[in-house]
């Protein structure tokens, strides 16, 4: 089989975790496979360049920083194509541009347009280990380099399987798979076997941090087999696939929650069409991702209050920009709410089982906790909630919904 593996930062942490990697690569490659490898940088690492670039200048240049910041998956793809070579067998290392990752120009979160991977087609048939730097592509005619966001090797791993037409791609992490809570939270959670495309999606989204967003997407959009697996142990890990009759038997497969969220209250908002779609198109084009939205019902037809939730990292931004536009539109000012999080429960049996929102709020409620913004669709509903109440509700919510039972 053709097999792309990706080895997160913890899992090349160190000399000695490179040495574990390359044993297993190597023991795949053994096994008769063909197998390409997408490494992080090592533990640490990336948030280093990021102080050091924030102690020169308190407002770093994008570009500047995609090419330091693309330095640290480049040193780990090459020690690590080193000590696969050390065990007898011949590793290539590969940077995004010699991958051929081709991306759009956004720095610091760009898009990967296509992947030619000739090079790498041609080393593998010449019976290489292939070993790329995650994370980072460049554009097009490879004028810039560029970095894919945060949690980006997983998007790397995916999309270049899904360009090479590997048989699977395996991410491996610190953990055993996909659990149906945070187990720091609560210790009872339950490993998944599989997890469908659409349920990952929702999970990473809503704050799980097994796999990077966009990775899910792409892997959902090309049919691309993902095993989640620690590279501590050789646990089976959780296949995220797609959905079978087996998964609707199960109402919620999982709670997922995230701290990392900020409401921006946008006051005395003229009650008129074309006002929201002015608001929300300035924010899209600084390229903010907004989650929740609620609009309140006018006061005598003449003005409302819009509501909105963004990730913590773009509030400052996203507070400086909704100011400029409310001006624009003759609102009555902006209000930035912190110490929020969102609570979801995820799951596909939701599509043919009514009431679970309802039993949701319920248990909420009955453990004094308000919520303050509501966000469903077919297989999820979440809440904006007080920061103070996370954990509580993740308990409560895995308890209610009986997820730590073995279906």
């Amino acid at each position: 089989m053709l097999i792309v593996q990706k080895y997160g930062g913890t899992s090349v942490a160190n000399v000695e975790r490179i040495k574990a990697v390359a044993e297993r690569v190597v023991r795949s490659a053994r096994e008769g496979n063909k197998v390409v490898v997408v490494v992080s940088a090592m533990s640490g690492e990336t948030d280093k360049l990021i102080n050091l670039a924030h102690h020169l200048s308190s407002n770093p240049n994008e570009r500047e920083m995609d090419l330091l910041l693309s330095s640290g998956e480049r040193i780990t793809s090459a020690l690590t194509a080193m000590a696969i070579g050390e065990l007898g067998h011949k590793a290539m290392a590969l940077t995004g541009r010699q991958m051929g990752i081709i991306t759009d120009t956004f720095h610091t979160k760009a898009k990967i347009e296509r992947i030619t991977g000739e090079r790498a087609r041609k080393a593998l048939d010449d019976g290489y280990i292939i070993v790329v730097a995650g994370f980072q592509g460049i554009t097009e005619g490879g004028s810039d380099v560029t970095t894919l966001g945060r949690g980006g090797s997983d998007l790397s791993a995916v999309a270049i399987a899904s360009a090479l037409d590997a048989d699977r791609c395996e991410i491996y992490t610190d953990v055993d798979g996909v659990y149906t809570t945070d187990p720091n939270i609560v210790p009872e959670a339950r490993k998944l076997e599989k997890i469908s495309y659409e349920e990952m999606l929702e999970l990473a989204s809503l704050g799980a941090k097994v796999l990077q967003t966009r990775s899910v997407e792409f892997a959902m959009k090309y049919g691309t087999p993902v095993v989640v697996r620690s590279s501590f142990n050789d646990n089976p890990g959780t296949l995220v696939t797609r959905e079978d009759k087996d998964m609707e038997k199960v109402v919620v497969s999982g709670v997922a929650y995230d701290k990392n969220q900020v409401k921006l209250t946008v006051m005395g908002v003229p009650d008129k069409p074309g006002i929201a779609a002015k608001l929300f198109k300035g924010i899209a084009e600084a390229n903010i991702v907004v989650d929740m939205i609620v609009q309140n019902v006018s006061s005598g037809g003449k003005a409302t209050d819009i509501s909105f939730t963004v990730p913590k990292t773009d509030s400052g931004k996203a507070l400086k920009l909704t100011e400029g536009i409310a001006k624009e539109l003759g609102a009555g000012g902006v209000n930035l709410g912190e110490g929020i999080a969102k609570i979801s429960i995820v799951g596909v049996g939701m599509r043919t089982h009514s009431g679970v929102a309802a039993q949701m709020f319920e248990v909420l409620a009955r453990h004094g906790i308000n919520i303050m913004m509501i966000s469903t669709s077919e297989i999820k509903v979440s809440c904006i909630i007080d920061l103070k109440y996370t954990e509580l509700a993740v308990r409560v919510l895995h308890d209610v919904f009986n997820l730590a039972e073995v279906k």
